[in-house]
């Protein structure tokens, strides 16, 4: 064995070259081909190294990567917001678990392949596998602890590295590789291993029972309702849906069936109202505060989710508000802080069309009520997001001038994370909440009022998300994606 692991041989899997592709469906069979074999190395050298000790040698595979090379200015349809590039040039990504994201791959791939006329090349990147995301395709494996072995990791595999799996690219911040090469999509393979591991870690679910409609919620009660509502869809043979998963990745297709809960529940429950082609619905309670939203969009945007919407509770801010009342997001006052490094608070977030049409349809539907009378149980406008939960208690002439100042009709601490984060990240994004407490006027959140506000009202609320994102399921995903989210260079691929 040599001294430094600078110096020892590098060993590769044996794998076939770039080649080209006009059928997106072949070209997503090589990414599986070459993804399989990378992982499987990477596996068994692993598992080799922990039985017999270092090897000897450097155990190295790499990313699947697609690229594409045009050299015109195509004429493309200006309705569509992605599924092209703006520019002649070659443009690349790396791709990890294509199994996983089989149907997003084919659907971007083909958008490429008609929109260009050109072949995209499958092959090899030139960014190394760690070693920890190899093995997270193999349950039965696990990777111990630093000095469990009796060599250093990286001395004979690679480790996470940072410079590739950061946000510069949905960031705006990415530079062309040295080779002028552009981003095709907004994240790099290791940035998705990094979210998938984080997602099974905060919501004890596996990234392949998440569907394109999630839900956040911070309150328990609409996970109670939840599960409810998916027994009686599992029992309708009509309804589309197929299975539900709950935390621990339990699944059920029987309506009657139980559900065993884990010992411990995670930061973040999450549950999943399954469809063919992950068109069901996804329910994350993200408990209270900024900090849980924010970390629960930054996983699950590598998802590519259809959209996300927030239903949870609020504080009213107007006299002309009863407890129970809805608020449709059309703006948002954000003081949450936590995006602020990344999203500065200068930069305006969008309501967006379709979204709010969606949900005002659903209350409609619900409520029974449309046009002016409406207005009896919704009101539209800003929704301030603070950091502090015990805003009230400050001394009021600041925020609650700040509020005045800026009109917000309700107050949380987590809306304008999730509705930011879903800009940043071209996620449609909405908002609907339920006015639960009115602490300007006297009514504060207590236990006996909660508890009959929570009977009456949970209910319907979630039934006005569900209602919405159905809506949204049935739409093209062309009309979804608004041209809004876009930046100026944007990636090809959603």
């Amino acid at each position: 064995m040599q001294d430094t692991a600078e110096n020892l041989e590098i060993v590769t899997p044996d794998v076939p070259g770039q080649e080209s592709y006009d059928d997106a469906d072949q070209a997503v069979e090589r990414l599986c081909e070459l993804y399989d074999a990378a992982a499987i190395f990477l596996r068994d050298g692993f598992l080799k190294a922990m039985s017999d000790g270092h090897p000897g040698v450097r155990l190295r595979a790499y990313y699947p990567e697609i690229r594409l090379t045009t050299t015109r200015f195509d004429k493309i349809d200006s309705r569509l917001s992605f599924g092209h590039v703006t520019q002649p040039g070659t443009y690349a990504t790396t791709v990890t678990r294509p199994h996983l994201f089989r149907n997003y791959l084919s659907q971007q791939i083909g958008l490429l392949l008609g929109n260009h006329g050109v072949k995209i090349r499958i092959g090899l990147s030139a960014t190394p596998m760690p070693v920890h995301f190899a093995v997270a395709n193999f349950p039965d494996v696990t990777v111990p602890q630093e000095g469990a072995a009796n060599f250093a990791l990286r001395d004979v595999f690679d480790v996470p590295d940072l410079t590739t799996t950061n946000d510069d690219i949905v960031n705006g911040q990415a530079q062309p590789a040295a080779d002028g090469t552009l981003p095709l999509a907004p994240f790099t393979a290791q940035r998705v291993d990094y979210s998938l591991a984080r997602l099974a870690h905060y919501t004890a679910t596996g990234p392949e029972h998440f569907q394109n409609h999630v839900l956040f919620t911070n309150y328990q009660f609409y996970v109670d309702e939840f599960e409810a509502y998916a027994r009686a869809m599992l029992a309708d043979p009509n309804s589309g849906y197929t299975s539900f998963v709950s935390t621990g990745n339990a699944e059920i297709t029987d309506p009657e069936a139980p559900l065993l809960s884990p010992e411990r529940m995670p930061q973040m429950p999450t549950y999943h109202l399954k469809r063919g082609k992950q068109q069901g619905i996804t329910l994350v309670n993200i408990g209270v505060g900024p900090s849980n939203a924010k970390t629960a969009t930054d996983h699950i945007a590598v998802l590519r989710p259809h959209a996300w919407l927030m239903v949870g509770h609020c504080a009213g801010l107007r006299n002309s508000q009863s407890l129970g009342d809805y608020v449709l997001a059309h703006a948002y006052l954000r003081e949450d802080k936590v995006l602020d490094d990344d999203l500065p608070v200068w930069v305006p977030i969008p309501a967006l069309a379709e979204i709010q049409i969606a949900l005002e349809d659903a209350v409609e539907a619900e409520t029974q009520l449309s046009g002016f009378d409406l207005k009896r149980v919704m009101r539209t406008g800003t929704v301030a997001s603070l950091d502090n939960r015990n805003w009230e208690l400050r001394e009021n002439a600041g925020p609650v001038k700040r509020l005045s100042q800026s009109r917000a009709i309700a107050l949380d601490m987590e809306s304008a994370t999730i509705a930011a984060n879903g800009f940043r990240f071209r996620v449609p994004y909405g908002t609907l909440l339920c006015v639960s407490d009115r602490p300007l006027h006297g009514e504060l959140k207590l236990p006996g009022m909660a508890s009959d506000f929570y009977r009456s009202q949970v209910s319907r609320h979630l039934r006005i998300g569900i209602r919405a994102m159905e809506a949204l399921r049935d739409m093209p995903l062309e009309r979804i994606h608004s041209r809004k989210l876009r930046s100026f260079e944007e990636t090809a691929f959603l």
